[in-house]
């Protein structure tokens, strides 16, 4: 039952939330969601990664067509399921110091985010989980447009067509592969993995797949309607798409696409694969070129999920595992790195590298946070980002040696603009725009502690994480191959 009390208590918190009012609102949903991490800390303790999946649940939803409310956790949901529980508290805790008008709306989205969130890394129904895909869209799309910038009708109008449009691409592969089940049709997600589809059939499953999981992360080229969004949705929502949304993509690549067309895979994934290094270089290229701070960092993510992509197409177990991880520090350093710029932006008023310079200068606490975090997004030895890099790096070179090459001209230019980022807002003569900034306060600390203990953690101990993962992932490569 730790399964659905996982789905059914981020909902209920945020149904609380809306109706606890205005003046409690925050701290409500503070406490939700650390009620919520405690029961997936729980789920850790109890879960053993040899057993499978585990916590499982069904009821019937429609029974006579095989469609069950069901849901479990493996080694794969986990660490995702814990990424989330993680994230979310410190997302609530990080706009405590904003006022944003009808908070008791604002956090319960929040919430419910989580929820649908959850319910996609758990489901073990294929249309359960088309059906928390496309929750989840519903309040980040609600939060960007009402408390983003000034284009944010515009923006979100994209951001929601692009999803909308892989996501009935996708709603026609499940459901032919419904129609393909043998007897009394289910919608098991393992019964999807037993069907043996013809070669042209896979091809046409597999970019039905692939073209909704690649506008969610996103990849290149359906990647146009990122950067807008990241850059005018208000921090928390920028930090929901970056931190934990965008691994729903790069999970449906592992959790649908290897097992169920591995003959589309075969025919189509060196392509998807030439894809994903393209968006490593691009997006790196264009972040370079950036002078408003949270663009470069909305490109960065875009480059980073690239990498994990290319990992997942190389059907390997290095792959796979790195992407896992790296999904892991991939989201606690964007979401450090988005926290740390809307420091700024409070303090100052701009994002601009032109107009900041000096930071540093009154700031020894903000400067060793966003120091470490960058560390970790750069992938230094013994820092978080490091371990998922050096395996999906070797994956990548073990596929194909040229692209593996390409990939790894990442590490050189993650570092130009990661570097040139710090440098130009923390060092140099002190701009006018930064005159009497303070240093972080406890809550800013309480928010940015956590993120830090977890890029040494896992940098450190990533075997704490790799153990959870390597049996599910070697039965699902396995399942692959035969």
């Amino acid at each position: 039952m730790l399964t659905l009390l996982l789905i059914l208590l981020p909902i209920a918190a945020g149904v609380l939330t809306l109706l606890s009012g205005e003046r409690l609102a925050k701290q409500v949903a503070l406490v939700s969601g650390l009620a919520v991490l405690g029961v997936a800390i729980a789920t850790w303790l109890q879960f053993d990664p040899a057993a499978g999946t585990q916590f499982s649940f069904k009821y019937a939803w429609l029974a006579s067509r095989g469609i069950s409310f069901a849901a479990g956790i493996d080694g794969i949901s986990l660490v995702l399921v814990l990424l989330t529980t993680f994230l979310t508290p410190l997302i609530i805790l990080s706009a405590f110091n904003h006022d944003y008008r009808k908070p008791a709306s604002f956090y319960s989205l929040i919430l419910f985010m989580e929820a649908a969130l959850i319910g996609v890394f758990t489901a073990t129904d294929a249309f359960l989980f088309y059906l928390f895909f496309e929750a989840a869209l519903i309040p980040v799309y609600f939060l960007a447009a009402i408390w983003g910038g000034e284009n944010r009708l515009k923006v979100t109008f994209k951001f929601f067509m692009y999803t909308i449009f892989g996501s009935l691409l996708m709603l026609v592969g499940l459901v032919y592969l419904y129609y393909q089940t043998p007897g009394t049709h289910t919608s098991e997600i393992t019964a999807f993995y037993a069907l043996q589809l013809a070669k042209p059939v896979q091809g046409f499953i597999f970019w039905a797949f692939f073209i909704a999981f690649a506008i969610k992360m996103p990849l290149f080229p359906f990647h146009t309607w990122q950067p807008d969004t990241y850059t005018e949705s208000p921090t928390p929502a920028t930090m929901l798409l970056s931190g934990i949304m965008l691994k729903m993509g790069v999970y449906g690549l592992i959790r649908f696409l290897l097992p169920i067309v591995p003959g589309g895979m075969e025919t189509w994934g060196t392509m998807a694969m030439v894809l994903s290094v393209i968006g490593i270089i691009y997006g790196s290229i264009i972040a370079i070129q950036q002078s408003d701070m949270k663009r470069l960092i909305a490109y960065s993510s875009f480059a980073h999920v690239g990498l994990m992509a290319a990992g997942v197409f190389s059907y390997s177990i290095n792959g796979l595992q790195g992407a896992l991880i790296q999904m892991l520090a991939h989201g606690i350093n964007v979401i450090g790195l988005f926290f740390i710029i809307d420091i700024i932006y409070s303090r100052t008023k701009t994002r601009y590298l032109d107009q900041l310079g000096g930071i540093t200068q009154s700031t020894p606490h903000l400067s060793v946070y966003f120091m470490i975090l960058l560390l970790g997004s750069v992938a230094l030895p013994l820092t978080n980002g490091f371990v998922g890099e050096f395996l999906l790096l070797s994956s990548v070179f073990q596929y194909d040696g040229w692209l593996g090459a390409i990939a790894g001209l990442t590490i050189i230019l993650g570092s130009v603009y990661m570097l040139r980022m710090f440098q130009k807002s923390m060092f140099g003569p002190r701009s006018k725009w930064v005159e009497g900034f303070q240093d972080l306060t406890m809550s800013e600390r309480a928010v940015l502690l956590p993120l830090v203990i977890m890029v040494f953690w896992i940098g450190i101990y990533p075997n704490t994480f790799l153990k959870l993962t390597e049996p599910a992932v070697s039965q699902l490569l396995q399942m692959v191959n035969n």
